[in-house]
């Protein structure tokens, strides 16, 4: 008889889901999904409000990556006013992406993954946690404490909080870096960089201790996508969009953020809250092609942007960047390898931080353009730590929104991560003898990916629902279903 195993909830990650793992009559697993159970619908609340409030709302969404929103928010505002921000403020916005990535890079890596890459995916759950990470590396975990904490403190020097600041606005930014903040965050850079080098030295020598998950998490052709600057050089900020496929091919290359409803698709499963963006050009997947190299599944994120960018810029990086490639022979196609990019991510970051901070454009005190509704839509994208964020905006003669759509990263990887999941359990579970140990690495799979699922619970359409009335013996007296 057919069985189904379900993981509720997934442990470690931003917010709610579940998964599910079908076995057929033999044990062996014939499907698995990944759900994600919670909504949230920023999309049609955010209707009828003033263009000028929506870097701050937006920024609302999730708690982790604030930043991205606010950026991707101001960046759509800015087209919709129909001007060029100036200098001084484009770089203070790059510098927070920074410190935002570098904050949510070192979150994932040192407390939500590394308990089960350092203390071993098999080891005891009641510790294989952050505070038994604690407890077992102690230096280690202070040091990825440290590294979050710079990042934020960037955020906080050029927005006066660390979560959730409203600082970016349509046409610019409220306010300088001081002087003050200047100095401290160029005193915080060599400690960073000092800690993101002891990791990356840690973490590439457990790779040799994890040989099979390499192989087994999330490794299948796929396309990868993110922006990149003109040159094809990494970017986090503006840039245009470039997808290229397993084999390290461009097959789309300058394509303009503002146009992506021509080159992404989008739809929804029925059991899941999670939209599942597609590469139009080549169709959505069906189980059939779903790992094909003519399949339009993609993803985005750290792993992406290390696989489409021609080079990083940065000594350090680069230099990491190409053993990277070294490892994974060219185009990097394994999931498990999201860790790896993060940190040579947190790395690149740090060496940016330490050119912008010294440019002398920063205490230019002409930090906003003033204008007003001159465009009725527009698009703001923006690289966010988990992959390429879209925000689109329709507003009319007033400024006031009449629709949104959100494209957020953690969907983009929606078909990548259901396809990992069921990879994963397919190598792993056999039989009705499933170890704790085992189901662990199916989570692990989705944690590669470092979901933020308040982020992207915006789907359109309806959840399949089924409602019970019971009564006080458990007795069902009514039930109703929506399909």
């Amino acid at each position: 008889m057919s069985q189904k195993i379900i993981i509720d909830p997934v442990t470690r990650i931003e917010g709610h889901a579940k998964i599910s793992i079908y076995l057929d009559d033999s044990g062996q697993v014939s499907d698995a999904r990944f759900h994600v159970t919670e909504f949230r619908g920023f999309e049609k609340f955010c209707e009828g409000r003033p263009l000028w409030e929506m870097p701050g709302i937006t920024a609302r969404i999730c708690g982790i990556c604030p930043v991205s929103h606010l950026l991707a928010s101001a960046k759509a505002g800015d087209r919709i006013l129909a001007v060029t921000i100036p200098k001084a403020a484009e770089k203070l916005r790059r510098l927070m992406n920074l410190g935002q990535i570098i904050q949510s890079h070192a979150l994932s890596f040192f407390h939500l993954s590394a308990p089960d890459l350092l203390l071993g995916m098999d080891s005891d759950p009641q510790k294989r946690n952050v505070f038994g990470l604690i407890a077992a590396e102690p230096e280690l975990a202070r040091g990825g404490i440290r590294l979050r904490q710079f990042g934020q403190e960037i955020i906080e020097q050029l927005g006066g909080r660390k979560i959730h600041p409203s600082w970016a606005i349509p046409g610019g930014v409220r306010e300088a870096l001081s002087q003050e903040g200047r100095t401290h965050i160029q005193n915080r850079i060599p400690e960073a960089r000092t800690i993101i080098l002891d990791a990356l030295g840690r973490f590439k020598r457990l790779l040799n201790d994890y040989q099979k998950e390499v192989q087994t998490f999330g490794n299948f052709p796929s396309l990868f996508m993110g922006l990149v600057t003109p040159d094809g050089l990494w970017e986090n900020y503006d840039g245009h969009i470039r997808f290229v496929d397993s084999a390290g091919n461009i097959i789309a290359d300058k394509l303009d953020p503002t146009n992506y409803q021509e080159f992404i698709g989008e739809t929804v499963q029925p059991d899941s809250y999670l939209k599942s963006p597609y590469y139009r050009p080549l169709g959505y997947p069906d189980q059939s092609d779903y790992c094909s190299l003519d399949s339009g599944i993609y993803r985005v994120g750290p792993l992406a942007r290390l696989n489409i960018c021609s080079h990083i810029g940065t000594p350090l990086a680069d230099v990491e960047l190409r053993e990277f490639r070294d490892r994974g022979k060219g185009t990097v196609t394994s999931s498990f390898f999201y860790h790896y990019a993060r940190l040579i991510e947190i790395l690149a970051c740090i060496e940016r931080i330490e050119i912008i901070i010294d440019d002398p454009v920063l205490i230019s005190t002409k930090l906003r353009a003033n204008a007003g509704i001159n465009q009725l839509e527009a698009v703001g994208c923006s690289e966010a730590p988990r992959g390429t964020l879209f925000h689109h905006y329709q507003v009319d003669e007033n400024g006031l929104l009449q629709k949104v759509n959100l494209i957020i990263a953690t969907g983009q990887n929606n078909l990548a991560m259901n396809r990992t999941v069921t990879q994963i359990a397919r190598h792993f579970i056999h039989g009705s003898e499933i170890p704790e140990g085992m189901l662990n690495r199916v989570e692990t799979g989705i944690r590669a990916f470092d979901p933020c699922l308040s982020c992207s619970t915006h789907a359109a359409g309806q959840m399949p629902l089924h409602i019970q009335v019971l009564g006080k013996d458990g007795s069902v007296i009514n039930e109703a279903w929506r399909n």
